[in-house]
């Protein structure tokens, strides 16, 4: 009902004016108003007059309160004056009720203190006529206190009204910021998935390139070597094909029975948290530290000598550190492949620390310049970045004074939670 009545207002208005007016000349025609009136020789032509004032403004009750009550107060004033005393006068309540709910509280008390005038010239009506049973203190006050509890239920009303709708409101910022966050989340998922494509694509086609040029460059003198060469080429790429079947099972989306038909499946950040995962399925692909010594393997067969140093142990380094760590030295080792040239060297060093701190340098002999790749430019450098600031470490990328690239790696201990 309130749903139709605010598409279409009209309806109720006409219903309430017409009960009101039907009431007021059925007092009027059924000669109902001469039981309470105090003046019942009062003419007809002022009985419907003020019959119709009270009522048919009540159809702009909603819209306009306090431009219906102006001209309905010189009628109460000569309803009152008059000792006609019609019963249609307590449509003023229905106004002031209005008043209450639709307009500001500064002005429902001046709406109040002007209603009050023909509630004191009644009072004072009947004290000039002496009338022992209507003295002011018994037709104003009473008056007055009921004027006064009808605007208290306005506000009531209103107050309730707006309650309800701050939390109409509230419900539909929540559900705007659930979308946000499910959208955040969708996009720092892809963002991740975009940076784990880098890293697996850019790391083993960069092995694979180095692997393919030193056997075409083999085949000729030294057709074992060739031949090595292209079993490595093999190893790497089958390699490289699983973990990007791994990575792209994340963007997989499969709608299953219990999602209504044509709705749009959850993003891949939802997917976990909703139990909509297939099960056995990796949601990324993730190295650890005891992958290193595969992918330091895979760097010097593609023909990049790689010297390690290792200090502590990563036994009790988080996964999500160690993979930090992992995917800084192979970004690093991937762009010494690209850019350093045929002579260049690679060092490793990796220090493990107390309360997972980890200390991470990797330098080469390669040419040196803003062309090693490790520059401003592309996905790299930026992937390492993003993931160093997860645990709010330092990392450091730059030429070295005579010659060479360095990648220098610091995660702090961390924060107890």
């Amino acid at each position: 009902m309130r749903a139709f009545d605010r598409r279409h207002p009209l309806v109720w208005d006409v219903l309430v004016t017409g009960f009101f007016v039907t009431a007021a000349f059925t007092d009027v025609l059924g000669g109902g108003w001469r039981y309470i009136t105090q003046n019942p020789q009062a003419p007809t032509w002022l009985i419907v007059t003020l019959s119709l004032g009270f009522t048919v403004p009540l159809l702009w009750r909603r819209t306009h309160p306090v431009a219906i009550l102006l001209p309905m107060l010189p009628l109460a004033v000569v309803n009152a004056w008059t000792g006609t005393d019609l019963q249609a006068g307590l449509t003023l309540l229905v106004v002031t009720f209005n008043i209450a709910l639709h307009t500001a509280l500064r002005t429902l008390l001046a709406s109040y203190a002007i209603t009050m005038i023909p509630i004191v010239v009644d009072g004072f009506r009947n004290a000039t006529e002496q009338a022992a049973d209507h003295s002011p203190d018994q037709t104003i006050v009473p008056q007055a206190t009921r004027l006064a509890m009808v605007a208290i239920v306005g506000i009531s009303y209103r107050t309730r009204q707006e309650y309800l709708a701050s939390l109409v409101e509230r419900a539909a910022q929540l559900e705007v910021e659930r979308d946000q966050q499910a959208r955040l989340a969708t996009a720092a998922e892809r963002t991740r998935i975009a940076r784990e494509m880098h890293d697996i694509i850019g790391h083993n086609l960069s092995v694979i390139t180095s692997l393919a040029d030193g056997g075409s460059y083999a085949a000729a003198k030294n057709p074992e070597r060739a031949a090595q060469a292209l079993t490595a080429i093999g190893t790497t790429s089958r390699q490289a094909l699983g973990e990007l079947r791994r990575l792209l099972d994340v963007l997989r989306t499969d709608p299953s029975a219990t999602e209504p038909p044509g709705a749009e499946p959850p993003g891949p950040a939802l997917r976990p948290a909703l139990g909509l995962e297939p099960p056995g399925v990796e949601m990324a692909p993730q190295p650890s530290l005891t992958d290193l010594d595969h992918l330091i393997e895979g760097v010097r067969s593609a023909g990049l000598p790689v010297r390690t140093t290792i200090h502590g142990y990563a036994t009790a380094l988080p996964p999500g550190r160690q993979l930090t760590v992992y995917r800084v030295i192979q970004e690093a080792l991937t762009n010494t492949l690209k850019h350093g040239g045929p002579d260049a060297t690679s060092t490793v060093s990796v220090s493990y620390g107390d309360g997972g701190a980890v200390t991470t340098t990797v330098t080469d002999t390669g040419r040196g310049s803003t062309a090693h790749g490790n520059g401003t430019g592309g996905r790299g450098l930026t992937g390492m970045r993003e993931r160093t600031a997860l645990y709010g470490g330092t990392l450091e990328s730059g030429p070295l004074p005579d010659h060479g690239w360095r990648v220098h790696l610091h995660l702090p201990e961390e924060t107890p939670q």
